[in-house]
């Protein structure tokens, strides 16, 4: 992800992150594109066959080219944080920092002497920003991106998530909560903390749901001709002619009457759509949608 070099708000600010996985990585990234300057601390890995260390991070070892593109722009160290060394040469990188993110259940970060009153005392400038699974009383309970989506009402059937909502949401969530951190700390001149739980990121990501938008009976849940995944004669063609200029667009290269408030939600409107993008290739319904301006994104079977 990158950023305009002309527009780097948090260039001079140091961050240090001890988050593994996807979450924090992933808001490590984008405080690097904003300018941060970035230092990931993982664990020391597992011995490779070539006698070398692996990446002590569980991404590097099964997806190393996500891995990368991760940390592109970072810089990162091996320390083992339950050792006496390892715990110095974290403090050392912790008394230059402006903030430390973790991804650590809170009972973790306390036998690591990392949790909030601690790291208060010893390093009163520093923010902190916990990532956790869920908050307060439940943030010690074992959970993953599916489980919280699927507790937030976001896996509907036997398939998997199309992508890890939660935490990507949930990195931007603590990539908010880093920048509200950093701004807090510059007028207060003391650190801030501040908790993200990827289940309340996945509760935010349904919120449409959760007000009937995204039902099968709301307007973006297939209810309205106009904003539907339609089959065409050599793929699929998604169509998001929610507006009521874009509906009147669309009823008209269907051949159907200009378009009334409820008109699109009913039966014959979403027949005639249907059968209008049957009869069309991907590369016509592509031009149609040019010339006409309606948004709509082909896709292959």
């Amino acid at each position: 992800m990158a950023s305009s070099p002309r527009f780097q708000p948090l260039r001079g600010v140091r961050a240090v992150s001890l988050a593994l996985n996807l979450p924090g990585p992933a808001a490590l990234m984008r405080l690097r594109a904003l300018g941060a300057r970035c230092l990931k601390v993982e664990p020391p890995g597992p011995a490779a066959a070539s006698g070398r260390p692996a990446c002590g991070d569980p991404m590097g070892q099964y997806n190393p080219g996500a891995y990368a593109e991760l940390h592109a722009g970072i810089r990162t160290l091996a320390v083992d944080l339950k050792s006496e060394r390892g715990q110095a040469r974290l403090a050392r990188e912790l008394a230059g920092a402006d903030l430390l993110l973790t991804s650590f259940r809170p009972s973790a970060l306390a036998r690591l002497g990392l949790n909030w009153p601690a790291l208060r005392r010893a390093h009163p400038r520093l923010s902190l920003v916990e990532i956790v699974g869920a908050p307060a009383e439940r943030a010690e309970e074992p959970g993953h991106d599916l489980t919280y989506l699927a507790e937030a009402g976001l896996v509907t059937g036997l398939e998997l998530p199309p992508t890890l909502l939660a935490d990507m949401a949930g990195a931007l969530m603590a990539s908010e909560a880093a920048l509200a951190c950093v701004l807090a700390a510059r007028t207060s001149g003391k650190g801030q903390c501040r908790q993200v739980a990827l289940s309340q990121a996945a509760t935010w990501l349904a919120l449409p749901r959760t007000w009937g938008l995204t039902l099968p009976g709301g307007a973006v849940g297939g209810a309205h001709a106009g904003y539907r995944v339609y089959p065409c004669r050599d793929g699929r063609v998604a169509v998001a002619a929610l507006e009521p200029h874009f509906a009147r667009a669309l009823f008209a290269v269907a051949g159907l009457p200009a378009p009334g408030a409820q008109s699109p939600f009913a039966p014959e409107a979403h027949a005639a759509v249907a059968a209008w993008a049957a009869g069309k290739t991907r590369r016509q319904l592509d031009a149609l949608g040019a010339r006409h301006d309606i948004p709509l994104y082909t896709l292959n079977r």
